[in-house]
């Protein structure tokens, strides 16, 4: 079977991802983990976060650590090496530890947890982790190694150790100066004067990495919306996997017509009265004081419908009324198995009075005397 070239050309264009991922699309993404994210941005907010922390609390830790050297080298040391001191000295060693770090550890954790939730809000999934025969397979993890993906992370790791190493050192050599001056310094004025210089590399590496994570936030987006394109031919896919085939849903309608016409059509024998044009119109009414405070329309229709309604209401005995303009009326403003309007009562009262005195029965139906 021979393609024209127009025909080889629209297969190949049906079959790019050229368009916007749906709602839906996006919502099963994200069930499976597949989000935006930004490394560089947890590792910028945890070292800033951390950083401000140890230059705001820096001194309670220092304290701290001072107490617990003192006892180490004034108190453990002159003891004997004994079981009981050596249990003694480990469970000191994990208290001042704990007291030190784990404040520390919190707070790098608190502030990953919030910029993960800031980027991507709350996902909790399993889909990652689920085993994959591909991770194992040989020829897959070459191809993750040497794809576009893996040389971009690449160069942005290269470009990051770059940038920072350039930040120090242009930092250090912008205060050369104050290294000779530490041999004239105090042991705590040298600690305190390179600690101000560690903590202004700091911050800088940290505002440094906070400016490539919105960069790399960016690249991140691009590349997330590029994966979750689709082509027209699995959105046509989707619309008939979730909205329902055309096809079935123009038989599902057609079958609650029939079910719809069919209900209505077993009115049509407990009306009072079939008002009709007298052939293209045809309405159904029905009035029982104990059901509603107006007469109601149990089946009404047009042409060959209205031929049918008038054809069972002759089987049925119902008494049938031709009025055209009233026919028409309640036909275009009144639906089926609804009370007719206020306006309607006076022409409906009229036709009705007439049917009771040909069906006395229907008079004692309603309480008319």
């Amino acid at each position: 079977m021979r393609y024209s070239a127009e025909a080889i050309d629209l297969q190949l264009f049906a079959e790019d991802r050229t368009e916007k991922a749906t709602p839906r699309r996006r919502e099963e993404a994200r069930k499976k983990g597949q989000v935006v994210r930004s490394i560089e941005f947890n590792s910028a907010v945890i070292l800033l976060c951390t950083f401000f922390f140890l230059k705001t609390c820096g001194s309670w830790l220092g304290a701290q650590m001072g107490i617990f050297g003192s006892q180490i080298f004034g108190s453990f040391l002159l003891q004997d090496f004994e079981p009981n001191t050596v249990n003694h000295l480990m469970l000191f060693t994990a208290a001042a530890f704990f007291q030190v770090c784990l404040p520390v550890m919190v707070i790098a954790a608190v502030a990953g947890l919030a910029s993960n939730m800031f980027q991507v809000g709350f996902v909790l999934t399993v889909e990652p982790l689920a085993p994959k025969l591909e991770r194992i397979n040989p020829i897959s993890g070459f191809k993750r190694i040497f794809s576009k993906r893996a040389l971009v992370e690449l160069v942005k790791s290269i470009a990051k150790v770059i940038m920072v190493t350039y930040l120090v050192y242009s930092t250090i050599r912008a205060n050369a100066g104050v290294f000779p001056n530490l041999m004239d310094m105090s042991i705590s004025d040298a600690v305190a004067e390179i600690g101000a210089l560690s903590s202004n590399i700091v911050l800088r590496i940290g505002l440094l990495l906070l400016l490539l994570a919105g960069l790399d936030y960016v690249f991140q987006y691009w590349e997330h919306e590029k994966s979750l394109r689709m082509t027209k031919k699995e959105i046509k896919d989707e619309y008939r996997q979730y909205e329902g085939d055309p096809l079935l849903k123009g038989k599902m309608k057609q079958r609650q017509r029939q079910i719809s016409f069919s209900r209505m059509m077993q009115q049509v024998p407990e009306a009072d009265v079939v008002i009709t044009n007298p052939t293209h119109y045809a309405v159904a009414l029905r009035y029982s004081p104990q059901d509603s405070v107006a007469p109601v329309v149990v089946a009404k229709g047009v042409d060959s419908l209205a031929l049918r309604i008038i054809e069972i209401a002759r089987e049925q005995g119902v008494v049938i009324f031709e009025e055209p303009p009233l026919a028409q009326v309640l036909y275009k403003t009144v639906e089926v198995n609804q009370m007719i309007p206020a306006e309607l009562y006076e022409a409906v009262a009229s036709v009705l009075a007439f049917v009771y005195k040909l069906k006395p029965n229907y008079a004692r139906r309603v309480g008319v005397n």
